[in-house]
């Protein structure tokens, strides 16, 4: 059946939806939405078959028995994806990350309760047993800021931060999930005031008024006559409407408009930096934050500079976002020496792009461009099971899948031991590790449905690997 909330597909999407009809361009609009595949099922909305036949095995391909008993030896069982209660299960997956400091935790589908949960889960398990303080989150920056100020504060209410921030592209964030996790959140900090837990979001698709404010009150604290500059420069930027509405408007400004408004952000950046940093700690704090501040609002603005009809820059600007987050999280990496559980979809995460001619680089690539081991990628699959996403009719949908296809990785993964499991892609045994790193048909699934079907090596792509046999659509909140 149909929730009762408005499709939104990502911003790009809607954008060549709204303006174009051509078989070329409903081409591209696929490859806007987090990758993915579509396999068998049936739900409100049927899912079709995949119209790709399963991968052949070559002559040097071993048995799919072979590699499961190879798998059945690596493999670590999962005991639940729910958090609270006994978290022996997840030592292994400490010992995995060692020291990275940024680990990544896709999510195989958007929108369904156990990839949420399990980050949920193994977030407080780190939090306890490695010292990780900050949840990252495929969101704005500016809603980061919120919610963060809520679980460090106590400031403003979570559900209607939810509600008011997690609109359009991020409705699926509003979820009994995610509520339930920042309200943890909240709780640990007013027992451990000394040693906080974080929110951070490092998106860019939208940049609330408070980091307007936030730099243009920095500026009048330095430089008067700076902060009316600035102010002349963000003029029309400031959002003064809803999330949604913002984005929609912005998309529906002429290109050569979109174009001179990036010009302007760049050159506020330029000028903020151009002050130069002061020598007091407090004093270089307060400067860090406010170029960081502008340098968000600049990424929003270039990132909807990009000419929407040029195939090549539809791939650029893909590739300029998962840049920009990466960037944001190794910033908050750095500045607030936290270590950081990141999460984003499979894709986001991952090193290699299941779709490079659409997405040249990932964000995982990007932050291991940067932090070489000190970032690692966990990817998350599963064998059948529910999620939500919009359907062709623009209606979001609860669709259910069946057991994976012949031919693809899930249909060997759930053949080990364990119900659900974790393993180390990095040191798989052969003929198992061979296998993993053979590109095959690959369940990852955006926000639209159907959605694929994408080949995924899953050890060049990730790290580690968790496996689930059976997930069910996430509970959206009332909007």
């Amino acid at each position: 059946m149909a929730v009762a909330v408005t499709a939104r597909q990502p911003w790009i999407m809607r954008y060549h939806t709204r303006r174009h009809r051509t078989r070329t361009t409903l081409v591209l609009l696929t490859a806007l939405a987090a990758v993915g595949t579509a396999t068998a099922g049936t739900a409100a909305g049927a899912a079709p078959p995949s119209a790709r036949p399963p991968a052949a095995a070559g002559p040097h391909t071993a048995s799919a028995t072979a590699v499961v008993e190879a798998l059945d030896r690596a493999a670590h069982p999962l005991r639940t994806a729910e958090p609270g209660g006994d978290t022996r299960d997840l030592r292994p997956l400490e010992r995995m990350i060692g020291d990275a400091r940024v680990v990544g935790v896709g999510e195989a589908t958007h929108s369904s309760h156990e990839f949420f949960a399990l980050k949920d889960r193994v977030f407080r398990h780190l939090v306890e047993t490695k010292g990780f303080r900050t949840f990252a989150l495929e969101a704005s920056w500016s809603t980061g800021l919120r919610l963060d100020d809520y679980v460090l504060h106590g400031e403003g209410d979570p559900r209607q931060i939810m509600r008011e921030e997690f609109q359009r592209d991020y409705l699926w964030w509003n979820n009994t999930d995610y509520l339930r996790l920042v309200q943890w959140m909240r709780a640990y900090n007013i027992r451990h005031p000394g040693d906080p837990v974080r929110f951070m979001g490092d998106d860019i698709a939208w940049t609330g008024p408070e980091l307007y404010d936030e730099v243009t009150r920095y500026a009048a604290t330095i430089r008067p006559e700076l902060r009316d500059r600035l102010e002349e420069l963000y003029r029309g930027l400031r959002p003064t409407v809803a999330t949604g509405t913002y984005i929609e408007r912005y998309l529906a400004r002429p290109y050569a408009e979109r174009v001179e408004m990036a010009a302007r952000t760049g050159e506020a950046l330029r000028l903020l930096k151009r002050q130069g940093q002061p020598h007091g700690d407090r004093d270089r704090e307060a400067y860090d934050r406010a170029v960081q501040h502008a340098t968000v609002i600049d990424q929003t603005a270039r990132q909807y500079a990009f000419d929407l009809e040029d195939p090549a820059q539809i791939a650029a600007a893909m590739r300029y976002r998962d840049e920009a987050m990466a960037a944001n999280v190794a910033w908050w990496h750095r500045h607030t020496g936290s270590k950081v559980l990141l999460s984003a979809h499979d894709a986001h995460v991952g090193y290699e792009p299941a779709d490079p001619a659409r997405y040249p680089k990932m964000q995982g690539a990007f932050l291991r461009d940067r932090l070489g081991t000190g970032y690692l990628s966990v990817g998350v699959t599963f064998d059948r099971g529910s999620f939500n996403a919009t359907g062709p009719d623009g209606a979001i949908r609860r669709w259910s899948l069946g057991p994976a296809e012949p031919g693809s990785n899930e249909r060997v993964l759930d053949r080990v031991r364990y119900r659900d499991y974790l393993v180390d892609l990095r040191t798989v045994a052969s003929p198992a590790g061979d296998w993993l790193r053979r590109a095959r048909p690959t369940r990852s699934i955006g926000t639209d449905y159907p959605d694929g079907p994408y080949d995924v090596a899953l050890a060049r792509c990730h790290d580690v690997l968790i496996h689930l046999h059976r997930i069910r659509a996430a509970t959206l909140r009332d909007r």
